[in-house]
């Protein structure tokens, strides 16, 4: 069937995050690259490590988590940074693509959404900081259902919110598994491989692979 809507994950998707280490990757030192790698991967891991044990706590609260743990395996790294990483992280820079691509598929009449495990605050300082307000029709936090992805139950937020078919939603991520786990639950998912990685999780493909959100709405879905 037709794509209806465009629902995009937010975080590293649509907003860079790394880029908060990248705002003090000289004082974070040699180690910046490393130390956010594994801020993120720490942030990921909590989550579905929660959501398998029945247990929820916001991203945000995961997101402080996995920084502390950063800052214990980098030890080189200032403790002092931790607010301001954290302050940064909160108002997250939009890839370039991101804008031009939202207001190119809500110009050609598709409805668009984030559907994101980022809590609600979070979710709405990052759109408001990249001004991203006036091309999103939704903005959909894990929050409504206290759990995270890839549980389908995240992903039938947006078809509730949308009101359409899951084979009526173009799903749009940077994370493979993400991209599975949108599969999974019949959407039509499209995997952002910004950085040229090896497929994987067979059997659950997307229905097309970029390298940017600028192809999106030249896709043929």
């Amino acid at each position: 069937m037709p794509v209806k809507a465009y629902v995009f994950d937010a975080y590293g998707t649509l907003f860079d995050v790394h880029a908060a280490i990248g705002r003090h990757r000289a004082t974070v030192g040699p180690d910046a690259e490393r130390f956010s790698e594994l801020w993120r991967t720490k942030q990921l891991e909590y989550s579905w490590t929660l959501t398998l044990m029945g247990r929820y706590e916001s991203f945000w609260t995961l997101t402080g988590q996995a920084l502390d743990f950063a800052f214990a395996r980098f030890p080189k790294v200032d403790r002092g940074l931790r607010a301001s990483l954290l302050d940064a992280y909160y108002k997250l820079d939009a890839y370039p693509d991101a804008r031009p691509a939202l207001a190119k598929l809500k110009a050609e009449g598709c409805a668009t959404a984030i559907l994101s495990n980022g809590s609600t605050d979070m979710l709405t300082a990052a759109v408001k900081g990249a001004k991203l307000h006036d091309v999103l029709d939704h903005v959909l936090s894990v929050d409504a259902v206290r759990t995270f992805k890839p549980l389908p139950k995240v992903y039938d937020l947006a078809i509730d919110a949308l009101g359409v078919k899951a084979n009526e939603i173009a799903f749009v991520s940077s994370n493979r598994w993400d991209v599975a786990g949108a599969a999974n639950a019949g959407l039509a998912p499209i995997w952002v491989n910004r950085g040229g990685n090896p497929d994987e999780y067979p059997g659950l493909e997307p229905v097309a692979v970029i390298r940017g959100l600028a192809e999106v709405a030249n896709l043929s879905l």
